[in-house]
């Protein structure tokens, strides 16, 4: 993600954020797991959404609805127009706390069962941007999944109806979009004013994706694992922008791989794989070119191993922000991460229990991702607070006030003090919702019309249940904070 605007925020809280990191420019990351790769048969698809230190993220439910003939979505942030189906599925979605730079819905499920991420902010080479360059008012990171999301009912329909928009409308950022459902992840990147290319994530292994065209080599003979743009082979050839007489590397073709690549993207493709499939972190170096987008884990994935991945920032090894920093490369977790999500949908199962969306809201490492059932039709009241003023009951703003504690005693305060709570709180959380599944299943069966309010209610409590102890946590983080600042007193005088 890469979003060009700015909002006014709280000076003393950006001056903190800002001194305690060495992020010089927003970006986000992404990971993708097949079913075949993941522990419980699920299919994954996750991001960290990266912009600014100090922006509120909110969770809402859209309900489904029937727009009149002509409804048009009109961009604030560009101006990008689309009429709208007429018909709107239900669906989640994570928009910015205001919407005069745009919606930035950027993730959600919706009812039928489809999972989208959007997006990772990329960028095309010089030769492309002049054969095809960027539409100033088409689709872009504001828009796409508002107009995307609500309207299909696969992973598959999902990249062929935000393909054709691409190619009609014109695209104003080269972005890449993730889509689930309970058989297929696919990864869409958006290559220029009007190209894009699909791979669908083979079912035995898993992607990480950081700001940077990943698509390798498109077969366009296997057309049930590759997707792509009309006339793109033609375009490609016209203009002499595939050096190769054998493959079609979308990479090589229409992205960048310099200095800047790897010491701010290749880097966390490295750190996520090193942590997934560690037998392979001596065979590239943390800025090599030939990193893979594909790869195998070691062990099948767990939500809990994604949540790993998106809380990393080269821990344990030499290259970690909070320690020595050798490199100064770029960290998947930053202070600039406003929301983290994680969507899964799980085998055998109705599609309003299979679907969960683990949602952390502020930096992950100092939040707790909650899990939130794709059946419920609200969300809590914290969840939908919080400007760009710190306030006690936003969500956001109280998982935010964790981070700014913490991160200037990191060491000792998240050892200490954060990560043995939220041990606890992640060890309840999954407890409820082994006790919510088997609950949810004999509803389903027995009693469906109660379903949706139990769901709800279940996402109410386990989050309520995670900001009570959060912000008791955050009254003790002030309290140790001020007395270690205690100077000499004498109280005899």
């Amino acid at each position: 993600m890469l979003k060009k605007r700015f909002f006014k925020t709280a000076a003393a809280l950006m001056a903190v954020c800002t001194l305690l990191t060495s992020v010089s420019a927003s970006a986000c990351t992404t990971v993708l797991v097949g079913k075949d790769a993941s522990a419980d048969g699920s299919t994954i698809i996750a991001r960290n959404e990266d912009s600014s230190t100090a922006n509120p993220k909110y969770f809402v439910v859209h309900e489904a609805k029937k727009n009149p003939a002509g409804t048009k979505h009109v961009s604030k942030g560009n101006g990008f127009v689309y009429e709208l189906p007429e018909t709107q599925y239900k669906y989640t979605a994570t928009p910015e706390w205001t919407d005069e730079f745009g919606l930035y819905e950027e993730a959600g499920t919706n009812e039928k069962g489809v999972a989208m991420s959007g997006t990772e902010s990329g960028d095309y080479n010089q030769k492309v941007a002049k054969a095809d360059p960027l539409v100033e008012n088409g689709i872009a990171e504001d828009s796409i999944v508002t107009v995307v999301l609500p309207y299909i009912s696969t992973a598959r329909e999902g990249v062929k109806l935000l393909g054709e928009i691409v190619e009609k409308y014109g695209s104003a950022e080269c972005n890449g979009v993730a889509f689930s459902d309970k058989d297929e992840v696919w990864y869409m990147e958006i290559l220029s004013g009007h190209h894009w290319v699909a791979r669908r994530i083979p079912d035995n292994y898993y992607a990480v994706v950081a700001n940077q065209i990943s698509i390798r080599n498109v077969d366009f003979k296997r057309t049930n694992d590759f997707m792509w743009s009309t006339g793109i082979q033609e375009f490609v050839e016209k203009n002499k922008l595939n050096s190769s007489k054998t493959t079609f590397n979308v990479r090589n073709i229409f992205g960048t791989n310099d200095k800047d690549d790897a010491s701010y993207n290749i880097c966390r493709v490295w750190d996520g794989q090193r942590i997934l499939t560690p037998s392979q972190k001596d065979k590239y170096s943390i800025t090599s070119k030939k990193i893979p987008m594909l790869q195998k884990p070691d062990k099948k994935i767990t939500v809990e191993m994604v949540q790993k991945v998106l809380t990393s920032h080269y821990n344990g090894t030499k290259y970690d922000t909070y320690g020595k920093a050798v490199g100064n490369y770029r960290a998947i977790n930053v202070q600039r991460t406003m929301e983290s999500h994680i969507i899964q949908w799980r085998q055998n199962m109705p599609v309003e229990i299979s679907g969960v969306q683990w949602m952390a809201l502020g930096t992950p490492e100092h939040s707790v991702y909650v899990p939130f059932y794709n059946g419920i039709t609200d969300t809590p009241e914290a969840y939908k607070k919080g400007e760009d003023m710190p306030s006690s009951d936003s969500a956001y703003w109280i998982f935010k006030l964790t981070d700014v504690l913490t991160t200037p005693y990191y060491d000792t305060y998240m050892s200490k003090y954060v990560l043995p709570e939220y041990k606890l709180i992640k060890a309840q959380l999954n407890a409820n919702m082994q006790n919510s599944d088997r609950v949810a299943m004999e509803l389903y069966k027995t009693n469906p019309d109660k379903l949706a309010e139990y769901l709800t209610e279940e996402g109410m409590k386990n989050a309520n249940y995670t900001l009570e102890r959060v912000t008791a946590l955050n009254n003790l983080l002030i309290q140790i904070s001020t007395n270690a600042r205690n100077s000499m007193h004498n109280s005899n005088l």
